[in-house]
């Protein structure tokens, strides 16, 4: 399985102090994770803003329960890449759980990712979706580095 377009990361290339991710992530550009804000970024987590982007929206335009777990997965990913010791290699997904508490609504809201443990290849991820202060969405990740 190949973690690249043609041979090319372009979604981690260079990326711009303050982001997160470049263009050319398929599920980053989804979400447009590229516009995404790093509010702070340390040892075992971070912390976003982000906007919701029309195209995930649904009906009522709060954000569609399907792509929520795409936050979740592309926010747990990257902050197990801020453990003490990151993973080496590909990451897999092996388990995902989201809890979801409120609708996420047009506009502005905030996702923190931390790693909670960590054994062998595997690490236990946390993310939080607020909107003000309010916790919306919470989810678990259990991520496997495949040292691919």
């Amino acid at each position: 399985m190949s973690n690249s377009i043609d041979g090319r990361r372009p979604w981690a290339e260079e990326v711009p102090e303050g982001r997160l991710i470049n263009r050319g992530h398929p599920a980053g550009d989804l979400l447009e994770a590229y516009d995404w804000t790093v509010l702070r970024r340390g040892v075992g987590g971070l912390l976003l803003e982000c906007r919701l982007p029309e195209t995930c929206l649904d009906p009522q335009r709060q954000l569609f329960g399907g792509f929520t777990g795409a936050y979740v997965d592309l926010v747990a990913l990257y902050a197990s890449r801020t453990d003490a010791n990151p993973p080496a290699g590909f990451q897999s997904t092996i388990n995902m759980r989201v809890d979801y508490f409120e609708p996420i609504c047009d506009g502005t809201f905030n996702i923190e990712g931390r790693v909670l443990n960590r054994r062998g290849k595997n690490r236990l991820i946390s993310v939080q979706i607020r909107q003000s202060e309010t916790t919306a969405v919470y989810g678990l990740v259990t991520l496997r580095d495949t040292g691919e």
